[in-house]
């Protein structure tokens, strides 16, 4: 997560602690996907976690340093699926393969949960947001360089292929925004329309 983001106020050490954080976070799903994040409140927040105001504050300054937990989370385990999916590609066909597989996961991800929705479409209203959002695309476009790099057998312009995988991770979530704020036919298609645009560049990347 970028220096500038709204952390916890209070990192949890003990299991009990732990545990209170995690309900918190269950919760304040449970709200923002009936609700949305804009009509959360910290009292209703509080009152339906089983805690008092105060202890809430405690590990949660405001509103926002919760959308962020949350947002870092989703974003620890996009991180961890993209390298587990790129690990073992070892062909231009692989790779596709994998790719296209990673994007039809997390557009059926972004449609079924409104909480990484509701995140995501308010990113570009939110600095911290927008950071968070580019340090995760340059992590990916790491990986995915890597995985480039790999099936070339090292044979290339890393910088060049580094500045190719971000556009291509940056722009992926830039389409899922858009691909769940149309009806589902039309964001399928855009999606699949993504997934032409990223092919040809991965195979144009990937001939040696």
């Amino acid at each position: 997560m970028p220096d500038n983001a709204k952390k916890m106020r209070k990192a949890p050490t003990q299991k009990r602690s732990r545990e209170r954080v995690e309900n918190i976070l269950k919760v304040a799903c449970e709200l923002i996907s009936t609700h949305g994040s804009d009509a959360m409140k910290m009292g209703e927040l509080a009152e339906k976690a089983g805690v008092s105001i105060g202890s809430l504050y405690q590990y949660f300054p405001d509103k926002a340093s919760i959308i962020h937990a949350l947002a870092d989370r989703y974003n620890d385990e996009s991180q961890h699926c993209i390298e587990e999916a790129l690990a073992e590609t070892q062909t231009a066909k692989e790779l596709i393969a994998a790719f296209d597989q990673l994007i039809n996961t997390y557009y059926e991800l972004f449609l079924a949960e409104p909480v990484i929705c509701d995140i995501w479409t308010g990113t570009q209203a939110d600095k911290t947001l927008r950071d968070m959002e580019m340090e995760v695309s340059r992590a990916n476009a790491d990986q995915l360089t890597r995985a480039i790099l790999r099936i070339r057998k090292n044979d290339g312009d890393a910088s060049v292929f580094s500045a190719r995988c971000l556009l291509i991770m940056y722009s992926g979530e830039a389409t899922m925004r858009l691909a769940i704020s149309v009806p589902p036919s039309e964001g399928r298609e855009i999606v699949a329309s993504y997934k032409r645009m990223v092919r040809r560049e991965i195979e144009e990347m990937v001939q040696v």
